[in-house]
């Protein structure tokens, strides 16, 4: 999930996927690729999407980015529904445990009512089993590790209920990790219990998630973990400079020789650099308007309008997420790169081409035309993600 800034400033801009999706046509061959193989999403914010404002996403919903209809559509297997908490929470003791549980009982709820479609996924083995039978896995991630409360109790309590992944922290430092939208370093990167939990969670069989993270920290988990981490919905620094959120070459570098996968992020923020500052450049011009005018007055909203309506987002497109794929093949090989969309997670700044979870044909047919084999597309879309999933299985069974 990105910051809330940029989902109301890209909320007031919308432009809609029914005109954009047209732009590209996906081949038998690419819808075909997409439907006989798994794929894996491992960033999808359906929680928290519904915690604000439910929706039977078992069918067609007028809002947001996941539907089932569109899911099957689309070939999607293996959404990780993220268990997104909003880092202020941590200020009040239990809320972010208390959320997560509530967002978990949403999930289940899904598979409860609608057995038929979907079913909760807790290991490899059964994520295979359920694509046999044609129904979506719903496996979970949690975005945000505030809600373990500094209790390793709560780590094996969330992973009996399902977490396969944490992401050590989100926007802000929290009792685990400094944060990479964070300028406090509290703590020059994982905190005394974050080194302990990362460990634990080896021990488990909770997949460490290193997306938010500061770099210090980034390195830390990469030296401590006894297992590949993942990098759950993050992109490449090299087309968004400065932007820290993102990931550098020598990280990815790192990332790979710790055997880890970096899921791309596909929110226009995380792909282009013009996308990236787009939101500060129109925040200011805002904030200077309402300071001139008032803030609220009839005429500040006139000229806010009038700036939104000159300043319309800079979408990415398919080809630009493209480049982030062929960035990491070209400087690591093809066995460290997955998908983690961000789905949901990042209002309407999704890229031309992938506005959507019908649209993963799209980018198997964008792969197509870059010249990737077969074989090198299922890497992407679930190989590489399960290798790393069976390995965290494998070495907690040992431990």
């Amino acid at each position: 999930m990105n910051k809330p800034l940029m989902l109301g400033l890209v909320g007031a801009l919308s432009l809609t996927a029914a005109a954009t999706a047209q732009e590209y046509t996906a081949s038998e061959k690419a819808h075909e690729i997409a439907q006989k193989n798994l794929i894996i999403d491992t960033h999808i914010d359906v929680p928290y999407r519904l915690n604000k404002a439910w929706e039977d996403v078992t069918r067609a919903t007028a809002n947001g980015d996941f539907d089932y209809p569109r899911a099957k559509q689309g070939g999607l297997n293996v959404p990780f529904m993220s268990i997104y908490i909003p880092a202020q929470l941590e200020q009040t003791p239990g809320a972010s445990y208390q959320l997560a549980h509530q967002l978990i009982d949403s999930m289940e709820a899904i598979a409860w009512r609608a057995p038929d479609k979907f079913a909760m996924a807790y290991s490899v083995d059964q994520v295979m089993q359920q694509q046999e039978r044609g129904v979506i896995s719903i496996a979970l991630g949690m975005e945000n590790g505030s809600p373990i409360e500094g209790d390793l109790k709560n780590l094996h309590e969330f992973y009996n209920r399902g977490i396969r992944y944490i992401t050590l922290a989100h926007s802000q430092s929290n009792h685990i990790s400094d944060s990479s939208y964070d300028i406090r370093r509290q703590w020059n990167g994982l905190s005394p219990f974050g080194k302990e939990l990362v460990k634990e969670m080896n021990n488990v069989g909770v997949m460490v998630d290193i997306s938010h993270v500061s770099d210090e920290a980034f390195w830390q988990a990469v030296e401590l973990s006894k297992t590949p981490v993942i990098a759950s919905h993050s992109s490449l620094r090299a087309y968004t400079p400065g932007f820290e959120r993102n990931m550098s070459d020598e990280m990815i570098k790192g990332l790979a020789k710790n055997g880890g996968v970096i899921m791309i992020n596909f929110g226009s923020s995380f792909v282009t650099q013009q996308a990236n500052r787009y939101g500060d450049i129109v925040r200011k011009q805002i904030a200077a308007i309402n300071e001139q005018y008032g803030e609220g007055s009839e005429e500040a909203e006139k000229r806010i309008a009038e700036v939104r309506a000159k300043n319309p987002f800079p979408f990415a497109t398919l080809e630009e997420v493209l480049d982030h794929i062929d960035h990491v093949k070209n400087l690591v090989g093809i066995d460290f790169i997955g998908i983690g969309s961000d789905y949901d997670g990042v209002g309407d700044s999704l890229p031309v081409g992938l506005k959507d979870v019908s649209t993963y044909p799209n980018l198997v047919q964008g792969l197509l035309d870059r010249g990737y084999s077969e074989e090198e597309i299922e890497k992407i879309l679930y190989k590489n993600f399960v290798r790393v999933w069976r390995e965290v299985e494998t070495y907690a069974a040992n431990h």
